[in-house]
């Protein structure tokens, strides 16, 4: 079964869960900031984890952090199908040894992402335009891990997703985002909470393409995880 890991209680799954939702595909998710446990691997088929408010390496203040590295640096030595959302890329990352550093490459609202010459290659990617529309909301950002493969890159943010072996991926886009939670991230800091007209504006101007890129990451993640539709 495909199990998804929420990271913090204002970073939900999304329209992920809506679109599996329609494949018909069963999953799980796992709070652990609610102190549930972590996937056990053999349970596993595949594992997406999402983004937080928190760091990559900010372990003292949340715990299951180093835990979850620890799960993710097995699932990927196991070829587990992993797909890391902006945090959850960014843990991907730091579990492989990769530094992932603070205010660097910061970006906030409705940007491009375009793939480079790997990325077009890439079986995550596959059907999408070289360039397409992402929403971004991010202050740290990723080293690309000792044998990782580049996979697209923005104007701001030189690493946007990466891929290690054939069957862990790394993002730092958010493919999950709906209005509610844009609207809920906004709130988080006067400065992003005087501009939730503005992203929101510019957030439904790609509304058509946006849920295209997502869809098709999503799909293509799921293909390549096997097919888990409900019998």
């Amino acid at each position: 079964m495909l199990h998804i890991v929420q990271n913090d209680p204002e970073v939900p799954p999304g329209n992920i869960a809506e679109n599996l939702d329609a494949m018909g595909i069963m999953y799980c998710v796992h709070h652990p900031y609610n102190g549930e446990p972590l996937p056990e691997l053999r349970d596993v088929s595949a594992l997406i984890v999402l983004g937080g408010s928190m760091g990559a390496n900010d372990d003292s203040r949340h715990p299951f952090l180093y835990d979850l590295k620890i799960v993710i640096r097995q699932a990927v030595s196991a070829g587990i199908p992993y797909l890391g959302i902006c945090l959850g890329g960014q843990l991907l990352a730091a579990a492989l040894g990769a530094r992932v550093v603070s205010d660097r490459w910061e970006e906030l609202g409705s940007l491009p992402v375009a793939l480079t010459a790997e990325g077009c290659c890439d079986a995550l990617f596959a059907g999408l335009p070289v360039e397409f529309d992402s929403f971004q909301w991010h202050h740290d950002s990723f080293d690309i891990p000792a044998g990782g493969v580049l996979l697209a890159s923005s104007t701001a943010c030189r690493h946007q997703a990466f891929r290690v072996g054939s069957t862990a991926w790394g993002t730092q886009f958010h493919p999950e985002v709906t209005e509610q939670i844009i609207r809920d991230w906004c709130a988080w800091d006067s400065a992003s909470s005087a501009r939730v007209d503005e992203l929101l504006s510019d957030f439904r101007s790609i509304d058509v393409s946006y849920r295209a890129a997502a869809q098709g990451v999503l799909a293509n993640f799921m293909g390549i995880a096997g097919s888990l539709k409900v019998s």
